[in-house]
């Protein structure tokens, strides 16, 4: 489903796209505009209070459509691991307060002097086993989000679809799922088939939207593009992603520090249209 005549029924802002607003303001632009969902950050939630974020949500008529980000599991340090699941832990709280069943998992990098990616990789795996469970009690899915390769040293050795579904699917579908995220993705020649792949377990936990530029800047996290300024197709993976039947909010998560340099309820007109436009 697209929604009906190009409406934004299905569209959800995650709070990094406009950084530059406060949850009060985002509350109140995503009303404005008629956008009724919103993907949330750990760090300005737990800033501003996580009962007080999601009372301020709840009562603007809001969805929250997903949390961001658990994860970094891959250390190897007894006490460095014990930390991280405890933060997780407490990240699946925050999920749950929120009124969210998805909380996103950026999964960690190598640690350092580490060349070994399978074995980061068990480590995931072996922090979802002991993470799933605590999660589905409190409603709450765990969706892996594979990164673009150019992440794989220092932020998440998940690179591909096909590498998130081999985790995820050694979990009930209830617990884990996937993330579909057109930046880290549209490289792929076989993200079709892991599409439909992910659909047909029942994995697809999130829908996500930013454009592919270039030349990417230094450091490369804040290169992301507002939509229709790079080399994504978008219809055509919202198309795919809708073929798997779909029909979840579909997320524009955007770093970019010219967007947070301009007027936030410009750049979300500018969203909206580019949604109708490139997406529906």
């Amino acid at each position: 489903m697209t929604g009906v005549n190009g409406d934004l029924t299905r569209l959800s802002l995650n709070q990094e796209t406009i950084k530059q607003w406060s949850l009060p303001e985002l509350a109140e632009g995503c009303v404005k505009a008629g956008v009724p969902g919103v993907g949330l950050w750990r760090a300005p939630v737990q800033e501003y209070g996580v009962e007080a974020a999601a009372r301020l949500i709840r009562d603007a008529g809001l969805t929250v459509t997903s949390l961001c980000r658990g994860g970094f599991f891959t250390a190897i340090d007894p006490a460095e691991r014990a930390a991280a699941l405890a933060d997780n832990r407490a990240a699946i709280d925050e999920a749950a307060t929120l009124g969210t069943d998805t909380l996103i998992l950026v999964s960690g990098g190598l640690p350092p002097g580490s060349r070994d990616l399978f074995a980061a990789r068990e480590r995931i795996a072996d922090a979802l086993a002991e993470l799933a469970p605590y999660a589905a009690d409190r409603g709450v899915r765990l969706a892996i989000e594979p990164l673009h390769p150019m992440y794989a040293s220092d932020r998440c050795v998940v690179s591909t679809l096909a590498q998130a579904l081999d985790l995820a699917e050694r979990f009930p579908a209830e617990q884990v799922g996937v993330v579909v995220d057109t930046y880290h993705l549209w490289w792929d020649d076989t993200v079709a088939t892991q599409i439909t792949r992910a659909g047909a377990g029942g994995r697809l936990a999130s829908f996500q939207l930013a454009d592919w530029i270039t030349p990417l800047p230094e450091g490369v996290l804040l290169g992301r593009g507002q939509l229709g300024d790079g080399s994504v197709d978008f219809r055509w993976f919202r198309e795919r992603v809708d073929a798997t039947g779909f029909t979840g909010p579909i997320e524009v998560e955007i770093f970019n520090p010219a967007l947070w340099a301009r007027d936030g309820a410009e750049v979300l007109a500018e969203v909206a249209e580019r949604y109708r436009t490139l997406v529906l």
